[in-house]
């Protein structure tokens, strides 16, 4: 099988789990409570971000599929570079179900989301970059994103949105 194929079919395959991965998301986030009793709308229940998350992720997969199916009707060779993308996204799936499932609901949700921006930070920044700078990044990427994201979902949403 050719390279032009085999990234092709990569791109269907891959397009097609991330279809069926956005739908879990957009399913499981219309399960969540919605608070209605507490007087919620719409914008502040807790299934709204992942399920708008979850509906992008399908169609990026939708549109990934459709480039493979283009691909592989024109006969086009992919790029040398198709075993990089796929380590990057499985170390992505790795880290991301990591927080999901491993950390949250086991530690502070603060500090889950610190561990996880700083360790995905470090992994996905450049190479080059001296690993001094790399993890000084890493650390202030991680506490400004947990900073700021338990601030709006645990103060701001709550006193802005009754």
């Amino acid at each position: 099988m050719s390279e032009g194929v085999n990234s092709a079919r990569s791109d269907l395959l891959g397009g097609a789990g991330w279809v069926g991965f956005g739908l879990l998301i957009v399913a499981e986030s219309l399960r969540m409570d919605r608070f209605t009793a507490m007087g919620a709308v719409i914008y502040t229940m807790p299934g709204f971000v992942p399920g708008m998350i979850g509906c992008v992720v399908a169609f990026l997969g939708a549109v990934l599929m459709l480039r493979g199916w283009r691909r592989a009707k024109a006969g086009q060779h992919g790029d040398a570079g198709g075993s990089v993308l796929n380590r990057r996204i499985a170390l992505m799936l790795v880290f991301s179900l990591t927080y999901a499932v491993g950390l949250i609901g086991h530690v502070p949700f603060w500090l889950a989301t610190a561990l996880f921006v700083a360790a995905f930070t470090w992994t996905f920044a450049p190479p080059e970059a001296p690993p001094v700078r790399r993890a000084v990044a890493a650390v202030l990427a991680g506490v400004v994103t947990s900073a700021v994201v338990t601030l709006v979902f645990q103060h701001i949403f709550f006193f802005c949105f009754p």
